[in-house]
């Protein structure tokens, strides 16, 4: 994480939605026609209240796209927001966003639906995806288990990143890893989803560890 390209990648600036930039203020490499940047699909998930919508909204570029739904009656027996309190809306499709992360580098954002009844898409929202973030809260690991277990079965790179809840407990590098029985290659981070400095290392982070996988699986074609 200390490597050149981390802190390339770190030090881009914010770039504006297109909405609010004009000609005068792109920059040379956006003006040229001939080249485009490299566009890649990063996947957040987690279990039900982790903090997907509050991580892809608080690094997004662009107006995040949500499908947040008020929580009702309806739900009583099958979303169980007891262990989130407070907690009046769910996903119930996806979260969409958009970050630069330098000016060869687009990320497009995709958060998953919580609860298990909306796991049917799972399947179609990491469709050509190049890696995933799985959200952990540490005052319901268990929750974490199953996501791990879906990018493990699809061999899609993941790295687990800690939400630092306010009210949550710290446990050290090598307690969470255990308990989530995450393989040694696996990255785990510690984050702060409100903060877009701290959601972009991860993002740096996940990149970073597909890359690298990818040039492994290579190394063992030849």
């Amino acid at each position: 994480m200390d490597s050149a390209v981390s802190d390339s990648l770190l030090s881009a600036p914010r770039q504006p939605g297109p909405e609010s930039q004009t000609e005068e203020s792109l920059q040379a490499w956006q003006l040229d026609h001939t080249r485009a940047p490299i566009a890649t699909k990063i996947v957040v998930a987690g279990g039900f209240g982790v903090g997907k919508t509050t991580l892809v909204g608080s690094v997004s570029e662009i107006t995040p796209l949500t499908t947040e739904a008020v929580m009702t009656a309806a739900g009583v027996g099958v979303d169980d927001p007891s262990k989130v309190p407070g907690k009046a809306t769910t996903t119930v499709a996806m979260d969409f966003g958009r970050i630069t992360m330098a000016q060869d580098l687009i990320l497009y954002l995709f958060g998953t639906p919580g609860q298990t009844r909306f796991w049917f898409m799972w399947d179609e929202l990491i469709h050509g995806a190049l890696g995933a973030v799985v959200l952990v809260d540490t005052r319901r690991v268990t929750d974490s288990f199953a996501p791990i277990d879906f990018f493990e079965s699809r061999q899609l790179p993941y790295l687990v990143a800690v939400n630092c809840f306010d009210n949550a407990p710290r446990y050290a590098e090598e307690e969470v890893r255990e308990a989530l029985a995450i393989p040694p290659q696996v990255p785990l981070m510690l984050c702060d989803a409100r903060r877009r400095d701290s959601v972009k290392k991860v993002l740096i982070g996940v990149i970073e560890h597909a890359i690298a996988e990818l040039r492994l699986e290579l190394a063992r074609a030849r």
